[in-house]
């Protein structure tokens, strides 16, 4: 009896764990969700005050490997610093991985 009321605890205990983890996960999805949203409707804002002559740039990471897009004028600089923010976040995941492992 003492037996199977700790694996029940342990199992409740993470069954916790995994909740707490997916609730984590959630928020940081809507979260990134959030700032696209933001982000659209800060370059349209931006597009219909300065009559259409705007610059943007975006990085997408599929697996570890970045894809670094921009157009308008000042596009150069942020394609750059786009590359630079993608070598980072690359630098801080190899990091990370070898401090877990």
């Amino acid at each position: 009896m003492i037996w199977q009321t700790k694996i029940a605890v342990e199992k409740s205990e993470n069954d916790e764990a995994r909740i707490t983890g997916s609730n984590r996960f959630f928020m940081l999805l809507i979260l990134g969700f959030v700032f696209l949203t933001v982000g659209v409707i800060i370059v349209l804002v931006t597009a219909v005050f300065n009559s259409g002559s705007t610059s943007f740039g975006g990085v997408i990471f599929i697996g570890p490997f970045p894809i670094v897009f921009g157009a308008g004028p000042d596009a150069a600089w942020l394609i750059t610093i786009g590359i630079v923010l993608a070598v980072l976040s690359i630098i801080v995941f190899v990091i990370m991985r070898r401090r877990i492992g």
